[in-house]
């Protein structure tokens, strides 16, 4: 069999399972999430983290499969480290963002539907947080308006939760 059919069935192989895995995990990590006191929004992120990495995987597969050197990969590899790395310090960078909701999202107590207050002297307001992304935190306020805070600012400021999603003060 010719070396290009191989790849091609190889890749195929590959994107099946990619489906397959897609899926089922899909289906695990919803089914234990629910079973936690997680929200809704907070099990999505979880299932996009994880079929993020799975995808990262496939790509790395099919990578290997079209004849990358195993030192392409290594330095493509790193360098996506490397600039993970470079986001945990750069309050200014998109990956910055993302890491920040990813920690946002296991260690802050706000949580969709919480009526926060911002404590900074330069931004006075207060609102229900109405959804919780990779990049951005919407807070809607009294006025009816909806704020946008990048997770990297809303990470590295103070805020105090007056009621959680169950109208409860704490």
């Amino acid at each position: 069999m010719e070396p290009y059919k191989i790849q091609i069935l190889e890749t195929l192989l590959i994107l099946s399972i990619y489906v397959i895995l897609y899926f089922v995990f899909k289906i695990i990590i919803n089914n234990f999430l629910k079973k936690t006191s997680l929200e809704r929004d907070r099990r999505k992120m979880a299932i996009r983290t994880v079929q993020l990495f799975t995808t990262i995987t496939a790509i790395i597969f099919l990578t290997g499969v079209w004849g990358f050197k195993q030192n392409d990969i290594a330095l493509f590899a790193s360098s996506i480290l490397t600039a993970l790395g470079i986001a945990f310090f750069a309050q200014w960078s998109l990956l910055s963002n993302i890491t920040s909701s990813i920690l946002i999202f296991f260690n802050h107590p706000v949580k969709s539907g919480s009526y926060i207050k911002v404590l900074h002297k330069d931004f006075n307001y207060e609102g229900e947080v109405i959804e919780m992304n990779y990049f951005f935190v919407h807070i809607k306020t009294k006025e009816n308006e909806v704020v946008t805070i990048p997770n990297s600012h809303f990470f590295d400021r103070s805020y105090s939760v007056i009621e959680n999603k169950q109208n409860q003060t704490i």
